[in-house]
């Protein structure tokens, strides 16, 4: 890994915020959100506003705030005004119901929520413009991003004022080449890890325009932004390609022209996706790996480079370990429980001992998933370690057979799991979201046995295949395998 020389005192907010009006950029939009567009002065001078709202509420250093806010510049001032005075913000997914918050609150131990309400009757609005910066050391606690939740309770991740920064510098920068004249716009939302860097601390690294919508990611909508915005870089998840892929909308002639850059996260990228996307659009989506755990991509397709199927190439900056099922580096082509390393990684988590030490450990992170490396460089996904089953003797991951199933011109969406059967074997049981109404027809399910048959070794083929309108998913749009687990 190589040495970004981070200063020993950082504190993220003056890196993100107050450096751009010291360097000239104060009237340069930051952050634009229907209407509204917001300069870096009016960024910074709301974010030193929030910080001392923040402090006359009583709010100190150490002290969590819970951030539960759509997507609209307030998010912005309120992380990083609460960053800047020491303070720990922990986003999280203001479309959940209060008994939920109440989980996120109390784990946390956050002594304030800052939501829509909260805007209304805190002195935020009325403090004072102007904010010197708690200071802070690097290695200091920045803001908690808990875990999707996709296979159970979420885990609070602590990161570091520097690892935003580490992330910019060895993922926006050099792979997107990310730059001031860009537009960036994220249909992941604010309160996770993908969505948090591809629509704020990524822009705002480089001095570039971040492009908000805090509607939900609807096709209609997504499509209204793009036309009246026009980013430059349009990062999403491939269940909401799908989406767009299957509006009327996605036809118009030129729609994504000035777009340069498609990107997607969180589950994996079907071939069949990537092949349809560039038949519409004329160009690639390049696809990467992050987690929470790691802030963001440590694997990620480069432009020029894809290889369709493939995530990409390992990320500057970042050392890997493919282990064996005895913890020995496994062959090329062999697939392998991935390990991470890299200054970007969560300390741990909060309040969650025996986890930690399962996950981190001497500065490497167990990322859970599984991957095999070939001779040329490119990392290839083989499913979540705790998705994986065997099914008459022999290891089947769930990813594999999803494409397969995907590659049904019906099939819009598709997810496999380990489940018993009658004899209390363990064999793989699909579910599949057909793209109209072919799910009436009684002989659709054969249609798709037969077509994996062909495709597939006996061992891989679904022995139950059970027609949704939908699947079952997080809030960041990843899969929920243990529901159909235990339907």
């Amino acid at each position: 890994m190589f040495d970004l020389m981070i200063p020993e005192f950082f504190n993220a907010a003056v890196y993100f915020i107050d450096r751009h009006v010291a360097e000239g950029r104060g009237k340069k939009i930051a952050i634009e959100c229907g209407g509204e567009r917001i300069s870096y002065r009016e960024l910074f001078e709301g974010v030193n506003r929030f910080g001392n709202g923040l402090r006359e509420l009583g709010i100190r250093k150490g002290d969590r705030v819970l951030v539960v806010l759509p997507d609209i510049p307030e998010f912005g001032m309120a992380f990083f005004g609460a960053i800047k005075i020491g303070a720990i913000p922990v986003p999280v997914n203001p479309a959940l119901k209060p008994e939920e918050h109440r989980y996120f609150r109390e784990d946390s131990g956050a002594r304030i929520a800052i939501d829509e309400g909260a805007l209304r009757k805190s002195p935020f609005a009325k403090a004072s413009p102007r904010l010197t910066a708690e200071p802070a050391r690097r290695d200091d606690p920045a803001f908690w991003l808990y875990s999707s939740g996709s296979t159970g309770r979420p885990k609070a991740c602590i990161h570091r004022q520097r690892d935003m920064l580490v992330c910019s510098e060895h993922y926006a920068k050099p792979i997107l080449g990310m730059h001031e004249h860009d537009r960036c716009f994220s249909t992941s939302k604010l309160f996770f890890a993908y969505g948090l860097g591809n629509a704020l601390y990524y822009p705002l690294a480089v001095g570039a325009t971040s492009i908000l919508l805090p509607d939900r990611p609807e096709p209609e909508k997504i499509f209204n932004v793009i036309e009246r915005h026009r980013p430059t870089i349009f990062f999403s998840v491939p269940s909401t390609y799908v989406r767009m892929l299957a509006h009327p909308a996605s036809s118009v002639p030129d729609l994504l022209s000035g777009v340069r850059l498609c990107i997607s996260a969180g589950e994996p990228l079907p071939i069949s996706l990537f092949k349809l996307f560039k038949e519409r659009f004329g160009f690639e989506i390049l696809e990467n790996m992050g987690s929470t755990e790691a802030l963001q991509a440590f694997i990620a397709s480069r432009p020029g480079s894809v290889r369709p199927g493939s995530t990409g190439e390992l990320v500057p900056g970042y050392d890997v370990r493919i282990l064996d099922e005895a913890g020995k580096p496994a062959k090329p082509g062999e697939a392998g429980s991935l390990w991470v390393k890299n200054d970007a990684v969560a300390a741990g988590y909060w309040n969650q001992p025996e986890k930690t030490a399962a996950t981190f450990k001497d500065g490497w992170l167990r990322t859970g998933d599984r991957f095999s490396r070939d001779a040329d460089g490119y990392f290839w996904y083989a499913g979540r370690e705790d998705d994986m089953f065997k099914s008459h003797g022999a290891w089947v991951s769930p990813v594999e057979v999803e494409h397969c199933l995907m590659e049904h011109p019906e099939v819009l969406e598709a997810a496999v799991v380990g489940k018993k059967n009658a004899d209390g074997l363990l064999r793989p049981a699909a579910y599949v979201v057909p793209r109209s109404d072919v799910r009436l027809a009684e002989n659709f399910t054969k249609e798709l046995d037969e077509f994996c048959a062909g495709r597939l070794p006996k061992h891989k083929r679904p022995t139950q295949i059970e027609i949704l309108s939908e699947l079952p998913k997080t809030a960041t749009g990843k899969i929920q395998r243990f529901k159909l687990r235990n339907g």
